[in-house]
């Protein structure tokens, strides 16, 4: 007979923590005692590369007492002998507030490729997580991970790389939202930062929303395959994000105009890319928009099919035009 190996025992969706009030399955499982169980969705990964790619890669403590903690990645081959500072990106994961981690492997490879391909730092926050630290922790961890850089900018080597005065914040999904606000919160705190400055954004399918539903979020409701954010998931990671009692009219669900340049990238086939196309319109001369045809939410990191591959390549190539405005894009 074989050996049976139990992990977990539900009775009429109950555990001995009550039964399950809040899910986005594979990812997180809310309980009514509010136990939070977040499964293994993709493997964590050392700051290990491949020494071809040209990119070294470390850990570094932001926050002991959050426990807040950032990845860095840092060309170690640059294009041009005559640049003698690189810019930094300050980037944001994706997971609706609620899952994720700067030491997932996929985020891992992409943010290793942007830094070498754009030839910039990338300091990959690892912010406090919802339903425990429900909005606006991430926010606050954002301007602290800015302050962060501003206190350690002469105490490190990398920093002797770093030109703090051309840094941009980046994020996908729910990065994209904390990119905007943190970016509107350290406007209005300038001077704290001073002389780090904020050059722009970069919002990759950032994700905001509000209760009226709009066309593009009809169309997944109806068509769940072609997505890994739903309309059902993308509602939990709301309530699940927000403060008590709050809904999608919240202003953390809405994006917040600031006055730096910003690029936001769209995915045709995901449920936010209405709320990201009116967020582009608001402003022409400051914000430029590309859409990613026929690809979905995320598919820079978790979607492997040749077309997918081939945008993500271009959304590499644009981010890079942004940073350097080096040519116009597509």
């Amino acid at each position: 007979m074989e050996a049976a190996t139990i992990t977990h025992v539900t009775i009429n969706n109950t555990s001995i923590h009550g039964p399950v009030v809040e899910e986005v399955k594979g990812l997180i499982t809310v309980c009514k005692d509010g136990h939070v169980d977040r499964p293994k969705f993709l493997p964590c990964v050392d700051p290990s590369l491949p020494l071809e790619l040209g990119v070294a890669c470390s850990d570094v403590h932001i926050d002991e007492l959050t426990n807040v903690w950032a990845r860095l990645y840092v060309p170690t081959m640059t294009k041009s002998s005559s640049v003698s500072k690189l810019p930094l990106l300050v980037y944001f994961h994706g997971g609706g507030f609620c899952a994720g981690s700067a030491s997932w492997s996929c985020y891992h490879q992409f943010l290793a490729r942007l830094s070498a391909k754009s030839q910039c730092l990338v300091m990959h926050v690892n912010y406090r997580l919802a339903p425990e630290n429900p909005l606006p922790a991430a926010y606050e961890d954002g301007v602290n991970a800015i302050l962060w850089l501003k206190k350690t900018r002469h105490d490190n080597l990398w920093s002797k790389q770093c030109d703090f005065s051309n840094i941009f914040l980046a994020g996908d999904s729910a990065g994209g939202n904390i990119a905007n606000h943190v970016a509107a919160r350290l406007e209005a705190a300038d001077a704290l930062i001073k002389p780090l400055k904020i050059e722009g954004t970069i919002l990759i399918q950032p994700f905001f929303g509000g209760e009226a539903r709009t066309e593009s979020e009809r169309r997944a409701e109806n068509n769940t395959e072609r997505s890994v954010l739903t309309l059902a998931s993308s509602d939990t990671w709301w309530r699940l994000a927000l403060p008590r009692d709050a809904n999608r009219e919240h202003p953390y669900c809405k994006p917040v105009t600031i006055k730096s340049r910003t690029l936001v990238c769209v995915a045709e086939l995901d449920v936010l890319m209405d709320s990201a196309m009116e967020m582009c319109g608001s402003d022409e001369k400051m914000i430029k928009c590309v859409v990613y045809r026929g690809v979905g939410h995320a598919f820079q990191v978790l979607d492997e099919s040749p077309l997918a591959q081939t945008m993500t390549l271009q959304m590499l190539c644009d981010i890079d035009a942004f940073i350097h405005q080096s040519e116009p894009l597509n």
